[in-house]
């Protein structure tokens, strides 16, 4: 009869930094912090649908490192963890999607401004330049939310195929 008491289902310690699908932690603190940055660096407008952005940034790195800290501490042992592993990165990376639809679309209506100042004569404009700029960030922040979706989707997915093999 096999017994299953000395199998981890999930790994803790050291083991996190060489195992799927947590070896995604450290890359989900760089781009979810990056979108925080480039977000936050830029002029908030319109407020409510970048305000959703900066939430989303804050909420999964904020409870990504809470997660991350949990499993490196070994606090993640009892049976119910699987489930909640895959529930967290499921909420995160729908929150994510949700973040970069709003925020390409912001991206999009700001480079629509900035292609029709772009056609009159006021190109050596100061606003020109900080529409410019800010257009610019804006697309990074996209670049760096797409990559924050992936790795959160394919934490989710690796986390659902660990849950259901324990």
């Amino acid at each position: 009869m096999a017994s299953t008491t000395g199998v981890d289902v999930l790994p803790s310690g050291g083991r996190i930094f060489v195992s799927i699908p947590d070896i995604f932690y450290i890359p989900e603190f760089v781009f979810g912090g990056l979108v925080w940055i480039l977000v936050a660096s830029t002029r908030i407008l319109p407020v409510n649908p970048l305000g959703w952005v900066m939430f989303v940034s804050v909420f999964c790195f904020v409870l990504t490192t809470l997660w991350f800290f949990i499993f490196l501490c070994g606090a993640n042992q009892s049976s119910i963890w699987p489930s909640l592993d895959v529930g967290f990165h499921f909420v995160a990376a729908v929150f994510y999607l949700s973040a970069l639809v709003v925020l390409a679309y912001i991206t999009i209506l700001n480079g629509l401004g900035i292609r029709i100042l772009s056609t009159a004569d006021i190109q050596t404009s100061p606003f020109f330049a900080e529409g410019l700029k800010i257009y610019r960030l804006d697309i990074a922040a996209v670049v760096m939310c797409s990559f924050a979706t992936l790795l959160y989707f394919l934490h989710a997915i690796f986390s659902a195929i660990r849950w259901k093999r324990s």
